[in-house]
């Protein structure tokens, strides 16, 4: 009987390229290279028609930025995955998740010591200021982007300063956040 005998019974799809899925809660075809062209564009878009997403302190760092740990209860990245099917004791955490970026975007500054100075209390929450409602950041993106809002972010010194991690880069730009101005 050879060693791998069961793993190599196993059925797999046949190719060069991965088989992509949308049932998947664990990877997720990115949208990041999505008409990207060879030719390297110089052309500079203006910001406009744009409202600031987070008002942010000295000292966010990539901690702050970057999904980490496990995904809360009352998350964004919960309510899609409990859309999804998925129970909470089945979340698991952003790091088992970081290949799927529905679940990364909405993780994206969910840190509960998060400091905005739009609302009152740390966490993963903003103000939508159109309506003055308060919600989460994910949220308030997502309408902001639908109503063709551009995003920017007002930071503080040392925004983004600590490891580098790929999230703290992409969930921003999943955000639709064109601009940070620290």
């Amino acid at each position: 009987m050879s060693r791998n005998e069961r793993w190599n019974a196993l059925d797999a799809p046949k190719g060069n390229l991965f088989t992509w899925t949308e049932d998947s809660t664990y990877i997720h075809l990115p949208p990041f290279f999505a008409g990207m062209t060879k030719e390297v564009s110089s052309a500079v878009t203006p910001i406009k028609n744009a409202y600031c997403l987070l008002n942010l302190p000295d000292s966010i760092t990539t901690d702050h930025i970057s999904p980490a740990g496990d995904i809360s209860k009352t998350s964004a990245a919960a309510k899609y995955l409990t859309g999804r099917g998925i129970e909470k004791k089945d979340f698991n955490s952003y790091g088992a998740r970081r290949g799927h970026d529905h679940v990364m975007a909405r993780g994206t500054f969910a840190n509960v010591r998060l400091v905005n100075k739009l609302v009152e209390k740390p966490g993963a929450n903003t103000l939508f200021v159109p309506t003055n409602e308060q919600m989460s950041i994910y949220d308030a993106s997502a309408r902001y982007q639908a109503e063709g809002h551009h995003l920017i972010v007002l930071a503080g010194k040392e925004y983004g300063s600590g490891s580098s991690r790929d999230w703290a880069a992409k969930g921003p730009f999943m955000l639709g956040i064109k601009v940070v101005i620290a």
